[in-house]
């Protein structure tokens, strides 16, 4: 199949974990009947963000009654569904967990958020993930019938190297549940996005919270798809919503043929990193 369609859902989280799991489980439902045949939730979509929820938030994986919820999802809409991201409570440890699910309701990939969002921002903004949680340390790729799919958690975007991997083991699709905020969303965040579509000449899906002035944390929102060319195809403002689009891979190839930039040759980082060393 050389074409399919892909929406992100943009969530109005809040306090109460089931009236935010129903909410997702209808915007799962409108998206599917719009003809999405993958979804993607935003990050910690069962909960608000912020380090204070992460405890009493956190489940067990797949035994806690978020999977449940997205299994059910799945499985009634019979799409590929990556689950955003949940608090994840493994033994002492607290992660930030994307699921994701096979329409048949079962867990077919896990990916707990690689680089934790450790910023400060004088006056502006400051949070420590690190504090509460704990790093993953592995990439998470998907089959699809339409594609593969690589899967990574909000301030992953910013690691360009990562993109890369995933492209190299053939991602055509890569996927970015996230949180960014008002100071770092208007600058950075469709930037980003943009950047990895077009460094790695694949589509990029952002999936954010909705915006709520009253929170603790103020998402940016603004969910969008980025198609290889570096042009957002589908966007959400601030509010509850879905960005949805098609995701069209003979486009992928024409654009990888027009500017042939993976049949280049490439130099060896660690060798021309040396080869500087000693020139300087």
């Amino acid at each position: 199949m050389n074409s399919f369609r892909f929406a992100a859902i943009q969530l109005a989280s809040g306090a109460d974990k089931a009236l935010n799991l129903q909410r997702a489980a209808n915007l799962v439902a409108r998206a599917a009947s719009d003809g999405a045949k993958v979804v993607s939730l935003p990050e910690c979509f069962n909960s608000p963000y912020g380090a204070e929820y992460f405890k009493p938030y956190a489940e067990k994986i797949p035994e806690g009654e978020s999977c449940r919820s997205l299994a059910k999802m799945a499985q009634e809409n019979k799409i590929y569904l990556i689950g955003g991201s949940i608090p994840e409570a493994d033994g002492d440890n607290l992660y930030n967990t994307c699921t994701i699910w096979g329409p048949n309701g079962d867990l077919i990939g896990k990916h707990r958020k690689v680089h934790l969002f450790d910023i400060d921002v004088p006056g502006k903004i400051r949070f420590q993930e690190s504090e509460t949680l704990s790093p993953g340390s592995s990439y998470t790729t998907i089959d699809t019938p339409f594609c593969k799919i690589g899967v990574a958690i909000c301030y992953d975007l910013r690691f360009a190297e990562m993109a890369k991997v995933y492209a190299q083991k053939g991602c055509k699709v890569l996927v970015y549940p996230g949180a960014f905020n008002m100071t770092t969303g208007p600058p950075h965040w469709e930037l980003l996005l943009r950047a990895r579509a077009v460094d790695n000449q694949v589509y990029v899906v952002g999936a954010s919270p909705a915006r709520c002035p009253t929170a603790h944390y103020v998402a940016w929102g603004h969910s969008a798809i980025v198609n290889p060319w570096g042009t957002i195809i589908a966007e959400t403002d601030e509010k509850e919503g879905i960005a949805q689009a098609d995701i069209d891979l003979n486009f992928l190839e024409d654009v990888r043929n027009q500017i042939p930039i993976s049949k280049q040759k490439r130099l060896d980082m660690y060798e021309t990193v040396e080869k500087f060393k000693k020139s300087s």
